[in-house]
């Protein structure tokens, strides 16, 4: 029986399946009651995206991820796809393929904080500095972005010490917003989601969990009406899945 309820299928590019799980729990729990959930997980790449490799692998990994699905038979399809990663690897490919609406974690929650103003960062992970930096003034949020804040350790290494993972985020939170004032904070990053409601104490302006802006936009998309959107053909591939080369097949060859 088809669920009525719009769906929303949660791409995770990296290959911590955890990752995918945690954030199936939290988009159930905040939005289980108006979107039905599915997640996947990334066949190849970076257990957690934490620099310029890592990043580009994932670019791949996720649309050979979304051709696996888009292949898989019996599958419900979603109406709206969200790039679980606080960079949105593949976001431009995904948009330009999936004939669905595409968002990411971090276009969402570039979106969300630029409606109060100017915006500071917050994210775990040291080389994800200019990374975040060119994806903001790629997506046209370069003038809103004050600054971004990263601290050493990447979000897997967080994800092993929740308990000092709170403490250094909540310290840098403090920071970022010496270093670089803004109107907004984002809290960044999958492995982080549902931290902000506990972070956001004593901060003096409100903090976003990119997971979360994720949801709500990738829902929003979901729900309205003729969402769906014409596919571009791609251009000639080799060398990928046979998944990936399906999904044009008046292109691709082995």
């Amino acid at each position: 029986m088809t669920s009525a309820l719009p769906g929303v299928l949660l791409l995770n590019p990296n290959t911590t399946v955890q990752v995918t799980d945690k954030l199936l729990r939290h988009a159930l729990q905040h939005a289980g009651s108006v979107a039905r959930f599915e997640g996947i997980t990334a066949r190849f790449g970076a257990p957690y995206i934490s620099d310029e490799v890592g990043f580009a692998v994932a670019g791949h990994a996720a649309l050979d991820a979304w051709a696996a699905h888009a292949s898989s038979p019996g599958r419900q399809p979603p109406q709206a796809l969200l790039v679980a990663c606080f960079g949105d690897p593949g976001l431009m490919a995904l948009r330009a393929c999936a004939g669905i609406p595409v968002t990411g974690l971090a276009e969402a929650a570039f979106r969300k904080a630029a409606r109060a103003g100017r915006f500071t960062v917050v994210t775990a992970g040291m080389a994800w500095g200019p990374m975040l930096e060119r994806l903001a003034w790629s997506l046209g949020f370069g003038p809103a972005l004050a600054g971004i804040h990263t601290v050493a350790p990447t979000g897997g290494e967080l994800a092993q010490a929740p308990e000092r993972a709170m403490t250094l985020l909540r310290r840098a939170c403090h920071e970022a917003l010496e270093r670089h004032p803004a109107d907004a904070l984002i809290l960044g990053g999958a492995g982080l989601a549902g931290l902000a409601a506990t972070l956001q104490e004593g901060l003096p302006v409100p903090l976003i969990d990119s997971v979360q802006a994720g949801i709500d936009e990738a829902v929003q998309l979901a729900c309205q009406p003729n969402a769906s959107q014409q596919a571009h053909p791609g251009t000639e591939l080799g060398g990928v899945s046979a998944e990936l080369q399906a999904l044009f097949p008046q292109r691709l060859r082995a």
